[in-house]
């Protein structure tokens, strides 16, 4: 494994422990954010639906445009902003990936910013670029630019993927491009796929600061105490 210095404790400080699945009840919120605040995650990461709704000691982190990032720019603003308005502390929203793929980034750095502005300055923003697309149907400049508009337009982090797309989720690959575009003082989300402590320690290793995981607790399990 990579990195291992790494505690359970230092992971789980760095997870945004999620249930998007469109089947999931509030019952299996209610279930998530015990298991969250058991496990010392960062924060608790729902369906905007899901609000509001108490996350205890953890953040609370809504999506907005998702999966898809088809939704106009004005509806995932308000989506946004209502989320904020019922309690979340972090937006994940999912920019137009056909925007990208077509390379027309002034329009992805338009959807962000309207986002950025409805929530304020004083929320997290990450924002979704469908890394594996982007690598996969265009190169690594596309995804380049994208992360670039992206913090230009007032990004906290850039995040990998929603992990709902065929493509595929993180990759070492992806997130070390993305650190080496966006710099230290922006963070980088990887998500989609993490299933094991391997992979998790070498996605941090590569530059993530922050893990979107739904199995969190197999991923722990395979960090020291």
């Amino acid at each position: 494994m990579t990195n291992t210095n790494l505690t359970r404790a230092d992971v789980a400080a760095m997870v945004d422990h999620t249930l998007l699945k469109p089947e999931a009840t509030r019952a299996d919120a209610q279930t998530t954010i015990i298991d969250g605040l058991e496990l010392g995650v960062y924060s608790i990461c729902l369906s905007p639906s899901m609000l509001p709704i108490d996350t205890g000691s953890a953040h609370t982190c809504v999506v907005a445009g998702f999966p898809s990032g088809k939704h106009h720019s004005l509806v995932k603003a308000s989506e946004a902003r209502l989320a904020v308005d019922s309690g979340a502390d972090e937006i994940d929203m999912v920019i137009d990936v056909g925007a990208a793929v077509d390379g027309r980034y002034d329009e992805v750095f338009a959807d962000v910013l309207t986002v950025r502005e409805a929530i304020g300055r004083d929320r997290v923003l990450k924002v979704i670029v469908e890394s594996a697309v982007l690598l996969d149907a265009v190169g690594d400049d596309c995804l380049v630019q994208v992360c670039r508009r992206a913090v230009e337009a007032g990004a906290d982090f850039v995040k990998t993927s929603t992990g709902f797309h065929p493509a595929g989720g993180a990759s070492v690959r992806a997130v070390e491009l993305m650190r080496a575009t966006v710099g230290d003082g922006v963070g980088v989300k990887a998500s989609g796929g993490i299933r094991t402590a391997a992979a998790a320690a070498d996605l941090i290793a590569a530059g993530a600061n922050r893990l979107g995981l739904s199995g969190t607790r197999a991923v722990l399990d395979g960090f020291p105490e």
